[in-house]
């Protein structure tokens, strides 16, 4: 018999095959354990969906009225205590989610599948507090199914996710006014288009109103960790203010307000910061810059820098023209801060007396 002990590794040298051999372990029980909370999580989600069919048909079929949904939380909560999932608030949620989704005929297109007869494969990638946000905030199916996507392609946590849905990401992903089309390969164009945001939100910063150029970006800075999820997956900060020195007689220097790198798009993305609108010179600076990137930055494996200019408003027209002729590919959005709001002098002595 093995009497009780301490255990030791005793005199095992791990040599490069036990560690190669042991990292591999590791991952593959990595992988094993996602697998089963993505099976436990689809088993779930699909129960909830056959549950909102269930009611959605037998409540009409019956005349289910008043009362329904609270006598069957205690009925499921009796029958499994100490179970999460049963409260009237959630039933009503399983039920509303169900609806939503197979109401519509054009999500059957989308995602490819037979509503009424299984959930559609895709829902059992999100976690269910995200499916609640989810049927909350959007107004329409094509909005949701966008959040889904997003949400499955970039692993979002449900605090980055309602993030993204602040930020209205749905109304301004892939709308930043650019010549991306005409100056980048297909695939790449298209790829850059879909990244870059026609605005992008940047009410988390402690500023508002008009503000300095220079104090807009040190805030940005301080702040880069949430400006990075504002900017999207597969940015990489680089720097600010690096310094771009043209040697010689007349020696010069430089210096763009931010320089990124993006993982997928595999390219140096230059970012100017304008507290003003847009005016065409604009475009010849930026332009300067990713030039100066391409020469000075970009490797051998990497695509053309891009840049983007981000302002406190654009002219279509303006925007359009004033990027034709220039070869590198560039793109105009603007930002928002935090609204100011302005109290009527009636508001002001009101807030005084209490």
């Amino acid at each position: 018999m093995e009497k009780a002990g301490f255990v030791k590794a005793g005199n095992f040298v791990a040599d490069e095959n036990y560690s190669t051999w042991l990292k591999s372990i590791k991952g593959r029980l990595r992988h094993a354990q996602i697998k089963a909370s993505v099976r436990i999580n689809q088993s779930m989600l699909e129960f909830y969906w056959e549950l909102g069919h269930d009611i959605n048909t037998l409540q009409d079929t019956y005349s289910w009225g008043s009362g329904f949904f609270e006598k069957l939380s205690l009925d499921l909560r009796n029958e499994f205590p100490g179970q999460e999932g049963y409260s009237v608030t959630n039933l009503r949620y399983i039920k509303n989610w169900y609806t939503f989704y197979s109401q519509c005929d054009a999500i059957r297109y989308q995602v490819g599948n037979e509503l009424k007869d299984s959930m559609p494969e895709k829902f059992a990638y999100i976690p269910w507090r995200h499916h609640i946000d989810i049927l909350r905030r959007c107004k329409n199916i094509e909005e949701a199914l966008f959040y889904i996507d997003e949400t499955i392609s970039n692993g979002w946590s449900r605090s980055e996710m309602n993030s993204q849905i602040d930020s209205n990401l749905f109304a301004t992903k892939g709308k930043a006014l650019s010549n991306f089309n005409e100056k980048l390969p297909a695939v790449q164009g298209k790829l850059a288009n879909e990244i870059l945001k026609g605005e992008y939100k940047l009410d988390f910063l402690p500023i508002a109103g008009d503000i300095e150029e220079r104090k807009l970006e040190d805030a940005l800075a301080q702040n880069i960790t949430r400006f990075l999820l504002e900017l999207g997956s597969g940015f990489a900060y680089v720097g600010r203010q690096m310094e771009l020195r043209i040697p010689g007689p007349d020696e010069a220097s430089f210096f763009p307000d931010m320089v990124f790198y993006h993982i997928k798009m595999k390219c140096y993305v230059v970012v100017e910061l304008k507290v003003v609108d847009f005016i065409p010179e604009f475009a010849g600076k930026i332009n300067f810059y990713v030039n100066a990137a391409d020469a000075l930055l970009k490797g051998e494996d990497d695509n053309p820098s891009i840049g983007l200019l981000i302002c406190r408003a654009r002219n279509k027209t303006v925007v359009e023209w004033s990027l034709k002729g220039i070869s590198n590919p560039l793109g105009v959005a603007t930002y928002q801060l935090q609204k100011v709001v302005d109290n009527t002098i009636a508001e002001q002595e009101d807030s005084k007396k209490k």
